[in-house]
């Protein structure tokens, strides 16, 4: 079963780049706007810091966790700085399995039909279909026909709110949402207004 933050609204904010000193800032005004998943990317400047600030700050009023996870030594770093979830940009079944004995929520990344129920076999809870925008609305429709109803797929790559409505048709049950929502430097004001455009844009389409 999905994480209920998930369930309540599942747009992840992809925070790459973000430094610590800027960390809690961001992460307020993302939680104001009523974003509860944040995943901070293991190739942002120390990622685990960050990690550790936000989930101390939010507790479990947030689902804070990383990006671009690539090793189980790395989901054990991300689990020891308090994260809770675990995306990655491909499939790999043993940091699939090796999140899941850690009790996380772990999202990876896929593209092909395989790669989907290779990562189901493993435990994924959901599905990130990535890079998004080469697959398309179709190409992520026609992936949700073959898998199980239950399945939750998230689309990251190429969404934005006005294009966020044409991705639901498709199927989407979610978005991760990267440069259009957070750039290294920008204002967590900007961040905000970004965010909020996006909350509005998934209550309209549904």
């Amino acid at each position: 079963m999905i994480d209920p933050h998930l369930s309540a609204l599942p747009l992840i904010a992809i925070l790459r780049g973000l430094k610590p000193d800027e960390a809690l800032a961001i992460g307020e005004a993302l939680f104001h706007s009523g974003f509860r998943c944040l995943e901070v990317p293991l190739n942002s400047p120390e990622p685990l810091d960050s990690i550790a600030l936000l989930a101390e700050r939010f507790g479990d009023r947030m689902l804070v966790g990383a990006g671009t996870v690539l090793t189980t030594d790395a989901v054990d770093d991300v689990a020891r700085a308090g994260g809770r979830l675990i995306v990655s940009p491909n499939t790999d079944p043993a940091v699939i399995a090796h999140a899941k004995t850690r009790g996380m929520v772990c999202l990876p990344g896929v593209f092909t039909p395989t790669e989907a129920f290779v990562a189901l076999a493993a435990g994924a809870d959901g599905l990130k279909l990535f890079p998004a925008e080469v697959a398309g609305p179709a190409g992520l429709k026609a992936l949700k026909a073959v898998l199980p109803s239950d399945v939750p797929l998230y689309a990251v790559g190429g969404v934005d709110p006005g294009t966020l409505s044409q991705w639901r048709s498709g199927g989407a049950d979610g978005f991760g949402i990267g440069s259009a929502l957070y750039r290294p430097g920008r204002a967590a004001v900007d961040v905000a207004r970004q965010a909020e455009a996006f909350v509005a844009a998934w209550h309209a389409a549904q």
